[in-house]
């Protein structure tokens, strides 16, 4: 079995920088190009979100994204077809990043849960970030997962004690995902002086409970706060502010040339 690609690159010490798209937004066709200008220009990892009509973690940008990307007619089955592709060179160059799908339990239970994971590895998935399933209950679901050489990414937010963040640091196959503040995906509740002493108080709290490297995400924008994060974290998640800067495009080729702008900027 091929290494996972997220466990090889978490070797290299590196800070790293995670993108969040929802394929096939703002319009059909988009995915394949967009995920090629984003390795381009440098995401270490690329995040693809799994539409549900109930993401109870996301704000709106990401909700509304989710819709279009219903509507645009991505399925879980779709969804692996365009890794797939992306990993073939179907419509793109090839993309070799780690890729991660995140998404709810719902989607995954019907498609139906080994045969989901069986899928999701021959397409070329690295790993899975489910928010809604609690590391407690997790262990079956972290057992098959493993026996697919899958990763498997848990939460830790601010108000997590611990030895909380010790079982869920201990859980995550890799590394964990941190929220940065208590909120939904796309916060300003990030911004501010007294947000970021907050944020720097509780991402050293993490590293000293945590062995495994750890990433932060929820309301990251622009490079300075990329660069922030990166002082107490190994990596930052950048996700709402990508999707609104590909809002508006009306092509294919107009959001891979917005996500290459965007995400230039941010290194």
């Amino acid at each position: 079995m091929q290494e996972n690609r997220i466990t090889s690159l978490l070797r290299q010490d590196k800070k790293l920088l995670l993108a969040y798209y929802m394929p096939e937004f703002p319009v059909p066709g988009a995915t394949l190009p967009v995920l090629e200008a984003l390795q381009e220009n440098g995401a270490d990892i690329i995040e693809l979100g799994i539409p549900f009509s109930d993401p109870v973690g996301d704000g709106p940008v990401i909700q509304d994204a989710a819709q279009v990307a219903i509507r645009n007619g991505v399925t879980l089955r779709n969804l692996l077809e365009l890794v797939r592709k992306a990993r073939a060179g179907e419509g793109c160059s090839p993309v070799t990043a780690p890729i991660l799908l995140m998404g709810y339990c719902n989607p995954l239970i019907a498609y139906g849960g080994d045969c989901f994971l069986a899928d999701a590895v021959e397409a070329g998935v690295d790993g899975l970030l489910l928010p809604d399933l609690p590391p407690e209950e997790a262990g079956d679901f972290l057992e098959r997962a493993r026996s697919f050489g899958l990763t498997v990414v848990f939460l830790i937010s601010p108000v997590t004690p611990p030895e909380r963040i010790e079982l869920i640091d201990s859980l995550s196959t890799d590394f964990s995902y941190c929220i940065a503040v208590n909120a939904t995906t796309g916060t300003a509740k990030l911004e501010g002086a007294d947000a970021d002493a907050a944020v720097a108080e509780y991402l050293q709290r993490v590293r000293r409970h945590a062995r495994k490297k750890f990433v932060v995400g929820f309301g990251i924008r622009d490079r300075a706060k990329v660069e922030r994060m990166w002082q107490f974290a190994d990596g930052a998640v950048v996700g709402t502010a990508l999707l609104q800067s590909l809002a508006g495009a009306s092509s294919p080729a107009e959001a891979a040339l917005l996500a290459s702008g965007f995400w230039r900027a941010l290194r």
